[in-house]
């Protein structure tokens, strides 16, 4: 394999495993803010109990996610150091907010939060938990500003005496219709994990308690979890309805500017409707081996000019036009000033193929969407289950669904990136900068191959260690709560005792 696939495997690797501990991190601080505030104002001991359970949880995935996160910006200036030359002052923006303003603000107040128990008042100890999420909502922004900006290069132009991509407007940056949807679009999906979660540990621990032999400790714990239980099944429905609403504004954006990576998601090799025709949308297809050729596949019309336009009778242009539209010189957006500085500079490069992986795109894009329908159903059919005070009956179904509620959405995130990054190919800047042109010209194939083993072997022990950390604190279930101390006012959390 060439350096730059490599680098590619090696990139697409760590960066997979780190967004295991993303939307978790996001979803759930957030929701043991929001329980924390049930305690704040209710005082009831239940409440306290899960925040502390689940605040466990949050800060063994939040830890994690700052170990693998790591390694992603190290890598900019390894295997890509050409990217970074190219875009760095453009890219490098957002990512510098993002350790300075974000992720300080998040790891500050989560160290308060840590270590304010019984030392801050309780007022101001909730507002660090909120600030805390507020901090992992701001990375978000800004990681996807900039992932955006490679999706729509917009805010830059061409120098072609330095041969780099330079700002001329950060705020654009901001409000590039690419991050106007994708951010919602993510935050809605990592809700969704963050309420998956949360039913699936609730929901196996009622079914460990629904016994007639409860004792009164347990009948506690069973109040308790049949909450948080409810409450990560109402969040798996109201995220769910917010990802496919915002998905469908997404899709309109795509369209737009990356034609190609849509079409390539249908496996749309010719354009279909217009002139009082409907665009059929793939359910699924089966090709030949190269993917040219329809062998079997079941469709339903109309549906792709609605997702794509919002008219079933709009026209989709297919793979082979829109191959055809590039090589003879067409960008991928008119009016995008980047893409029309560099378009001379980008025809010595000689890009022949701007097609996509297409059954990486076609088949991720359906494993994304599938997933998240999973995540919903098993919401609606949690909280069908535990009506009127009931609780789920123990056994191999139950703990499938518990198990499926979180992973469906997880892995749904993932492979909605895997889309959203395999199908801008052959670009790493989308009509700029070809990835074949953004690798490192030092590192040899056989430097990135020895890396990306060392990084699978090291993520892998990670792994063990993660999981095997969650599965035990899970298992040990809601702490014995000892009653909290008191604190009247500031001479008493500023007091030392020896």
């Amino acid at each position: 394999m060439s350096e730059v696939a490599l680098a590619r495997w090696q990139f697409g690797i760590t960066t997979v495993y780190h967004y295991f501990f993303v939307p978790v991190t996001i979803a759930l601080s957030m929701l043991v803010a929001i329980i924390q505030t049930r305690w704040y104002r209710t005082g009831e001991d239940k409440y306290l109990r899960l925040t502390k359970f689940f605040g466990k949880l949050f800060l063994i995935n939040f830890a994690m996610g700052v170990v693998t996160g790591i390694v992603q910006e190290f890598q900019f200036g390894m295997n890509w150091s050409e990217y970074s030359r190219f875009v760095g002052d453009i890219f490098g923006a957002p990512l510098a907010l993002e350790a300075l303003l974000a992720f300080f603000l998040e790891s500050t107040f989560l160290g308060l939060w840590i270590f304010g128990w019984d030392k801050l008042p309780k007022k101001v100890h909730l507002s660090t938990i909120w600030l805390a999420s507020i901090g992992t909502m701001l990375s978000a922004v800004f990681i996807l500003a900039a992932n955006s900006f490679m999706q729509n290069p917009v805010g830059a132009t061409y120098n072609p005496l330095t041969d780099r991509a330079e700002m001329t407007d950060f705020l654009a940056l901001l409000t590039n219709p690419v991050f106007l949807v994708t951010f919602p679009h993510v935050i809605a999906g990592a809700w969704l994990t963050g309420g998956g979660f949360l039913l699936a540990v609730s929901g196996w621990h009622l079914a460990r308690l629904n016994k007639a032999d409860r004792t009164e400790q347990e009948d506690q714990d069973a109040g308790a979890y049949r909450w948080s239980a409810k409450l990560g099944a109402w969040v798996l429905l109201i995220a769910g309805a917010a990802v496919v609403i915002s998905g469908d504004f997404q899709g309109k954006v795509m369209y737009q500017v990356q034609p190609m990576k849509m079409a390539a998601a249908e496996a749309l090799y010719h354009t279909e409707g217009g002139n009082g025709e409907m665009a059929e949308f793939s359910l699924v297809t089966i090709g030949s081996l190269d993917g040219t050729k329809e062998i079997w596949s079941i469709k339903v019309p109309g549906v792709l000019g609605m997702l794509a336009m919002g008219d079933p009778y709009a026209e989709v242009p297919g793979i082979t036009e829109l191959q055809d539209a590039y090589r003879q010189g067409a960008q991928l957006s008119e009016d995008n000033a980047l893409q029309k500085a560099y378009a001379e500079k980008l025809r010595t490069v000689g890009i022949n193929d701007y097609t996509p992986f297409v059954p990486a795109s076609y088949w991720t894009f359906r494993a994304m969407m599938t997933l998240g329908f999973i995540g919903i159903a098993i919401g609606a059919y949690s909280l069908w289950v535990l009506r009127k005070g009931r609780l789920p009956k123990s056994g191999l179904v139950w703990s499938t669904l518990m198990g499926a509620a979180f992973l469906a959405p997880l892995f749904g995130n993932s492979f909605g990136w895997i889309f959203t990054e395999v199908g801008r190919q052959p670009w790493i800047v989308a009509g700029v900068l070809p990835t074949a042109s953004a690798v490192s010209p030092g590192v040899s194939a056989g430097e990135v191959l020895a890396t990306m083993i060392l990084y699978t072997l090291i993520y892998g022990a990670l792994a063990v260690l993660e999981v095997g950390l969650m599965l035990k604190y899970i298992r040990l279930g809601l702490p014995a709560e000892v009653p909290p101390v008191e604190i009247k006012g500031e001479d008493d959390v500023l007091s030392f005792a020896y």
